[in-house]
């Protein structure tokens, strides 16, 4: 109970800023129904609450399966087998990912199935292709190159209207479920393998698994003959609080039914791991069954908020956003930015282990204050798409190339953190609250909602990716700045030293 409370409150600080930002710009720009106003509040409650339930259970939970996975399959040295497991976990995480439902649930011209498993196979393949890049012994920013050179060659060739799907399906992927299991496994992987650079091979593997969903995006839009379409929501209309409530409690059976086909997978493969290879003792099985529970009531309860109560909210805010009031999206949408990427559980998944892995050297704080950054950019940087109807190629392909261009002066490290980042930063609060947020505002200013507003979820995923390799290049010069001034220290009291033996000699 004590440590619930701690991560109820963690969650309350979390998502309380954007909460009050959506009453402020409600009663500012021309008030929704009272009513919607109360299920956007009951949202709140289930998030904050299914947040502290999730972030307890998983660090109980998903991420020591996770990590003892990686490192008892990895320990056998069987090249197959260990590339297998990979596939089969990259498959079953991603199919598991609640943020991905959510994006495919908006694009109408696709069967929910089918997006759905052709991103799961692109995350699986690259999570074989991460762990042989470990084993193999191959340089990050390398594979990288190699990677986002080969999806820039099928994006030339693949539909326009498929580009901003894609690259939102590649940040959408990497969410509450797969984040944690998938840092788990690779700093199981690292740790066996050993070397000096265990703790940099840790990272990077949430980032290169973020490149399958959008390759496997970009072939559906080469063998799709439909073209792209999105469907916008209305929204709901209660004619008093019992049926914000009922609206609620008619959805709750839905997302505990997703939710556990999600999370049954997991466990059941970690079931048949624990009597072929891990062999937890009884004690720490019932301690992850009971993990398992809250990440269960915790997933269901965040997604029951997210999408009954903050995605209409963002949809109904968003359509304010029309007529002269249109370039007030740029500010207002750069702020909701900053302050959004607080409630990403994952978020604070990957913080809490960059502070521990780097020995306090990169802190949370630091972390979170340049997600919150790039997060503004981000948004600031989509809704000008919004407003201008500019394609996403000119904001796209100059932040990757930076970002490229980066890894060859950041220590692989910071590189590793940032792709990471990239992953993670594109929760289901991105898809659930930003995406219809913009996708109001389209259709409100006429604009095609394809490829205006999609792409928000891509930008958000893009940003940390230069971001945090900057910092990385402020630590690097300060670290030299350091190192510099103790060697003139040093330097300095040799002389002294010197000097004093000179002065006794005579």
């Amino acid at each position: 109970m004590k440590n619930f409370a701690r991560k109820l409150l963690e969650a309350s600080i979390a998502v309380l800023p954007i909460t009050v930002l959506v009453i402020v710009l409600n009663y500012a720009m021309g008030a929704m129904p009272i009513l919607n106003l109360g299920a956007f509040l009951v949202g709140f409650l289930c998030l904050i609450v299914g947040e502290a339930l999730y972030s307890l259970g998983s660090a109980i939970s998903l991420e020591p399966i996770g990590e003892h996975i990686g490192a008892k399959v990895t320990a056998t040295k069987k090249i197959p087998l260990i590339l297998g497991v990979c596939l089969v976990v990259g498959v079953i995480v991603t199919v598991a990912e609640p943020d991905l439902t959510v994006l495919a649930t908006q694009i109408s011209s696709i069967p929910n199935s089918v997006l759905i498993w052709s991103v799961a196979a692109g995350v699986g393949l690259f999570l074989v292709a991460a762990v042989l890049r470990l084993l193999l012994k191959i340089k990050l920013n390398a594979f990288l190159i190699a990677a986002y050179s080969l999806v820039f060659a099928v994006a030339a060739f693949s539909a326009a209207d498929y580009v901003p799907l894609a690259f939102d399906s590649g940040g959408v992927t990497t969410g509450p479920i797969t984040v944690p299991f998938i840092l788990a496994l690779g700093a199981g992987v690292a740790t066996v393998k050993g070397g000096s650079k265990a703790q940099e091979d840790s990272f990077g593997m949430v980032g290169i698994c973020s490149v399958g969903p959008i390759l496997a995006v970009l072939i559906l839009g080469l063998v799709y003959n439909a073209d792209a379409e999105a469907g916008v929501e209305s929204i709901a209309v209660y004619a008093d609080f019992g049926e914000v409530m009922k609206h609620f409690a008619e959805e709750l059976p839905t997302y505990l039914k997703e939710v556990g086909i999600a999370l049954l997978p997991i466990y059941g493969f970690f079931i048949v791991f624990q009597f072929l290879l891990i062999k937890f003792p009884p004690k720490r099985l019932i301690r992850i069954g009971v993990g398992a529970v809250y990440t269960y009531i915790g997933l269901t309860l965040f997604l029951l908020g997210a999408n009954v109560g903050f995605m209409p909210a963002g949809t109904y805010i968003g359509g304010l956003f029309a007529g002269d009031l249109k370039w007030l999206m740029v500010p207002i949408g750069a702020l909701i930015g900053s302050v959004l990427v607080l409630a990403e559980p994952a978020v604070h998944v990957l913080n809490k282990q960059v502070e521990s892995l780097t020995g306090g050297a990169v802190s949370r704080r630091s972390m979170l204050t340049v997600f919150a950054i790039s997060m503004a950019i981000a948004v600031a940087m989509s809704m000008v798409r919004v407003v201008t109807g500019i394609s996403i190629w000119w904001m796209l392909l100059p932040v990757y190339v930076l970002a490229l261009g980066l890894t060859f002066v950041v220590p692989q490290m910071f590189t590793a953190i940032a792709f990471d980042s990239g992953g993670v930063a594109s929760g289901p609060m991105t898809a659930a609250f930003l995406l219809p947020f913009a996708m109001g505002a389209s259709r409100a200013l006429g604009g095609n909602i394809i490829t205006d507003a999609f792409g928000t979820v891509a930008f958000v995923a893009m940003t940390p990716l230069a971001a945090v390799q900057i910092m990385g290049m402020v630590y690097k010069v300060k670290k030299h700045i350091a190192a510099k001034t103790a060697r003139a220290g040093e330097y300095r009291a040799m002389l002294e030293r010197e000097g004093d033996i000179i002065v006794l000699e005579e």
